[in-house]
């Protein structure tokens, strides 16, 4: 018998001399992903750990080789029926239970929160540390491809400006403020500007001819040869056609260049203009899109600054060259707005960042009046933002309370979703029937005001579209919310037409905002 052997090599002892065996481990000692072991030193037999016992633990082929070379001397067989022979788990008994199919002992799971964390886990921590800086989190890819493309083409501006007109920043006939190139220089690369996009009044049916400033020009001498140029030589890209004396607004080919509604998001006036721009850019713009994903900034962006050029060309004056992407940050500081409101219970200080966004807004809205500056750029990106916001963020807290919507991160959109729930556009475009069943009245009415909104907004870029091209109407008010009526602020940024027989110098008005840029003076001969 193989624990007669094992006893019989032993020397005996009187049971008054023999030791107790060990108490049994604690059951709080135990983990599931680590059990303990008892050395053989101390516990000379093996117990019987029943197979769904919270002991038990499954055997490896170095313990069952020792084991068997420990309890099977030579070659007789098992089969003794002693007091210890059902708890010597032999060979034969370990190969009947497969180490798969082993139950975990029923452990509290708070128990192995506090145990230390095992090795593999550390080294795998230690191979991939935290992403820090400007690359952490959700990537912002296009606030930093915007923002690369806009600061390539300002360097591009600038030496155009040099090449023209030998320095970088213009200095001749006047220095700009905004530190940046000449506004003509601004115009021949694509800034909004009418009479380059549409017949205008008072140009292409004008009764005398007229001449324009040069991109090159330096001199406000309305004689000089730097200011004998053409529309289409000041507006640059496809043909513009000329304005000749008798044509009127229906003639046929009009200017037509409508890409001035979205170059202009890459151009800016100067240094100043610039800069301001993209710290808005970098720091509010950048946050929104880690919020939001890639896909919804950049609907936002796109939208905003596009409508924020089409209203401004319908309402302000036909001479302001607008540029800047100003626009389009109005329309991110309306989503963050929006956001703001709709988790405004889950915010730690709402009432600052309140404070902080009403203050932003009032103040680039108020330098907006100053003259020469298109402040219906700012509105239009805002109210684009605005819509936008209803449209595309979640529903507000408080109405995905009622509702019983799940509340998750912006993942629908982005590229690796957080989490996915039944509101997400995964879930719609897998199940588009099943998206609406089991709906609330209440979900149905937020539903419906955020596809009013939409396509109030649609149709409201439509009919500006076809005023600016059509009927070219405006209101008497309007000018009022981009100006303020002290020392004649509103009729700056009007094309005037000046004769140089009866004065020599021309009366020319190049005003510089945050926003926007302003210009212009036709010539007459």
């Amino acid at each position: 018998m193989a624990t007669n052997a094992f006893y019989n090599s032993a020397p005996l002892k009187r049971p008054s001399e023999a030791g107790l065996p060990p108490l049994p481990i604690p059951l709080s000692s135990y983990s599931a992903y680590r059990p303990q072991s008892v050395s053989r030193s101390e516990y000379p037999f093996t117990p019987n750990f029943e197979k769904n016992g919270p002991f038990y633990r499954a055997p490896t082929q170095d313990s069952n080789d020792s084991e068997s070379q420990l309890f099977n001397h030579g070659n007789e067989p098992n089969n003794d029926s002693g007091h210890f022979g059902d708890s010597i788990p032999l060979r034969q008994q370990h190969e009947q239970i497969p180490s798969e199919e082993l139950p975990l002992p029923n452990i509290d799971p708070d128990l192995d929160k506090s145990l230390p964390i095992p090795v593999s886990q550390r080294r795998k921590r230690r191979r991939e540390p935290e992403k820090k800086g400007l690359f952490r989190g959700r990537v912002p890819w296009v606030v930093y491809i915007f923002t690369l493309a806009q600061l390539t083409v300002f360097i591009v501006e600038m030496v155009k400006n040099a090449i023209l007109t030998g320095t970088p920043i213009e200095i001749h006939p006047q220095v700009n403020p905004m530190l940046g190139p000449s506004i003509y220089v601004l115009i021949n690369m694509g800034a909004r500007y009418v009479p380059c996009m549409r017949s205008t009044e008072g140009i292409q049916n004008s009764p005398i001819a007229i001449t324009w400033p040069c991109p090159n020009t330096t001199s406000s001498d309305v004689t000089s040869p730097m200011n004998q140029c053409q529309l289409s030589d000041l507006c640059g890209f496809s043909p513009v056609p000329n304005p000749y004396v008798g044509d009127t607004l229906d003639t046929q080919p009009q200017p037509n260049q409508w890409f001035r509604f979205i170059v202009p998001i890459f151009l800016h006036a100067g240094i100043v203009h610039i800069a301001f721009n993209m710290l808005l850019q970098l720091t509010l713009g950048r946050e929104m899109e880690k919020e939001i994903g890639s896909l919804r900034f950049l609907l936002v962006y796109l939208s905003s600054g596009i409508f924020g050029f089409v209203m401004g060309g319908n309402f302000a004056p036909n001479g302001i060259a607008s540029t800047g992407c100003s626009g389009s940050l109005f329309g991110i500081i309306a989503v963050m707005l929006l956001d703001l409101l709709y988790t405004w219970k889950e915010r730690k200080s709402p009432g600052k960042e309140l404070a902080f966004i009403i203050l932003d807004i009032v103040i680039s809205f108020v330098l907006g009046l100053l003259p020469g500056l298109d402040n219906f750029s700012h509105i239009g990106g805002f109210l684009m933002g605005l819509v936008l916001g209803i449209c595309i963020l979640h529903s507000p807290s408080i109405l995905r309370e009622r509702v019983g919507s799940e509340s998750s991160a912006y993942g629908a959109v982005a590229i690796k979703p957080r989490k996915r729930n039944k509101d997400g556009m995964q879930s719609f475009v897998k199940d588009p029937v099943g998206f609406f069943k089991g709906r609330k009245l209440l979900w149905w009415a937020w539903w419906a005001v955020r596809v009013a909104a939409l396509v109030g907004v649609l149709v409201c870029f439509v009919v500006l579209l076809n005023n600016f091209y059509k009927y070219r109407t405006t209101c008497s008010w309007c000018k009022y919310m981009s100006c303020l009526p002290v020392n004649n602020w509103c009729d700056v940024g009007n094309i005037q037409l000046q004769n140089p027989n009866v004065n020599s110098t021309m009366n020319r008005r190049d005003l510089f905002g945050t926003g926007e840029v302003t210009l212009l003076q036709g010539l007459l001969l």
